[in-house]
This record gives structure tokens, sequence and C-alpha cells, in this order.
């Protein structure tokens, strides 16, 4: 009879967000977990470098909540849209919205998605970059609909690319879940690679 192992326990996961997209796309995905809100000032970081703004934000977003939880898993994201180096924080309001959308209206941007994640043991800190070109055709009375809508105010880039928002987009060059919040495929690398597994394939190994 083949020796027995203990099983190991099982990692906690923590995403240090409050976003409910990007916990619904962890927990789709099978990273079951929990959220756990940093309250991060992100005003008050300063880096105009789109992708070292995406990296620090998500680092300290995780090392806040993980002073609190040491022993966890604890998953920081950060993302940030940027076009002709100008870095794009959530829009201020509707008019930003709608002069934003316009801007980027048949042309291509970028979105960066900065991830942190740290362990028990163990600290990563990566990012993924996907470019999304706009479509040209689409009018002023489309945009400020959209705007109305209110369903891309949240967003760094100002849309949603899984709902009403992908009447906007023209094609996608990249990670499709780095769009729509966390680079999926990545990051469950990296959190295999410490030692996670997902309860609905078995669990720990």
């Amino acid at each position: 009879m083949p020796a027995s192992h203990p099983t190991p326990s099982p990692l906690r996961v923590v995403l240090a967000s409050g976003s409910r997209w990007r916990r619904s796309l962890l927990r789709d995905t099978g990273v079951q977990c929990v959220a756990i809100e940093s309250r991060l000032d992100e005003h008050s970081y300063t880096e105009p470098d789109p992708v070292l703004r995406a990296r620090g934000l998500a680092l300290a977003k995780a090392r806040l909540v993980a002073r609190s939880e040491p022993s966890s898993v604890v998953i920081g994201a950060d993302q940030v849209a940027h076009m002709d180096g100008e870095v794009f924080g959530k829009p201020a309001d509707a008019d930003d919205h709608f002069a934003r959308l316009r801007a980027m209206r048949g042309r291509s941007h970028a979105l960066v998605t900065g991830v942190a994640v740290i362990a028990p043991d163990n600290e990563r800190v990566f990012h993924e970059t996907s470019i999304i070109w706009m479509r040209a055709d689409v009018t002023d009375a489309e945009l400020a609909a959209y705007v109305r809508s209110g369903e891309g105010a949240g967003c760094a880039a100002g849309y949603q690319a899984e709902h009403l928002g992908a009447q906007l987009i023209e094609r996608v060059e990249g990670d499709w879940f780095n769009v729509i919040g966390l680079p999926i495929y990545r990051l469950v690398t990296v959190l295999r690679e410490l030692g996670w597994r997902p309860d609905a394939l078995g669990g720990a190994p």
C-alpha cells in the first residue's frame, strides 16, 4: 500500500481590493478568495511611468493587507490606461468620461495591469500589457449614451470591455482577462508556483 502523506493545509487567498469585477473574475476561474480593501490613497502615488505606477500601486495595496494577513497569499492589483504618454485614471466626471472616449475613438491605447502576490515567505510582482483598438465609426451620440449608462465610470480606461463597452472596441491584442481586470493566466502560474491549487481540481497537491 502506498505510504500516506499528510495533506497540506489549503492556502487562504486574499484579494487586496474592493473590486467586485476582480473578485468575480478570480472566483469564476477557480480561485476562491476573500476580499479585503486596502484603502490605499492612490492619489498620493505620483509615479508618471504607467508600468512602474501599476506595479507600485499593486505592491502597496498587497503589503497593506498582508500586514493583517501574514499567513495568507495576498493579491494586489492596479490597472493603468495610457495613450500618447498620458496616463488615465478613472474619469473625474461625465464630461471627462466623454472627452476620454472621444479622444480614444479610432485609435489604440494600452492597458497595463500590475500584480503583486505576497505569500508568507515570498513576494512576486509582475505586469501584463494589452493593446485595445477602439472603433472609428462610433458616433458622439453613441459615446454620450454610453457615458449616461454609467457603466465605465469606475474603470481606468472608461469602459467595460465585457459588457456594453464591447460596442466601442474593434480588436484586442494580448490577454483578454487582463483587459477586464486581471491577467489570470500569469497569475495562476505564480499561485501554482507558490503551492496553491484550486479546490475544484482537488485542492493542494
